[in-house]
């Protein structure tokens, strides 16, 4: 994984990876009202990541697959209009799990298009999660034991790309 993450993988910051801006607001009270709510059912971190996950994944339909025409992208907005292509439902996890302190990272993976994932911080490593939606000939499940994306990547350097980063910080490019 190709990230723009410090330059001591062994003791980041991880600061940028829990902060709140104009797109992940993890501070908006629609976000905080559905990560306590989440949380309630969660015994730790890790399971309450696979939660947020899952919440984002199932509960709130890819609007290309669902035709759904509004455009969402701030992260209250994905929660409270309850549509999101793959970058909004991104950014709506990444604010999920900044608000309970898990490290969260903006991915990028392209292709024909560019598509929006995470990658989480657990146990000292980056795990790329794929919150986009399940359908026919798309799997994707939260895993930190390997990658479980809804597109697998192309291994060739010259046909796919995917940069970690932070909206206030630094853009894919």
């Amino acid at each position: 994984m190709l990230c723009s993450h410090a330059a001591d993988p062994e003791h980041p910051d991880l600061s940028a990876y829990l902060a709140a801006d104009g797109v992940i607001d993890h501070d908006h009270p629609r976000v905080r009202e559905t990560a306590a709510r989440l949380a309630r059912s969660a015994e730790d971190s890790y399971a309450y990541a696979r939660l947020a996950f899952e919440f984002v994944r199932d509960r709130i339909p890819h609007s290309q697959d669902s035709g759904d025409p509004r455009v969402t992208w701030r992260a209250s907005d994905v929660l409270e209009q309850g549509t999101g292509i793959c970058y909004a439902k991104a950014h709506a996890l990444a604010a999920l799990l900044r608000a309970e302190d898990i490290p969260t990272a903006l991915c990028y993976q392209k292709f024909d298009v560019v598509h929006g994932l995470v990658a989480v911080r657990f146990n000292g490593a980056w795990h790329r999660q794929d919150p986009r939606g399940n359908k026919p000939g798309v799997d994707a499940q939260f895993s930190l034991d390997g990658e479980r994306l809804a597109f697998v990547p192309d291994p060739s350097p010259m046909r796919w790309t995917i940069r970690c980063c932070t909206l206030n910080r630094t853009r894919p490019s």
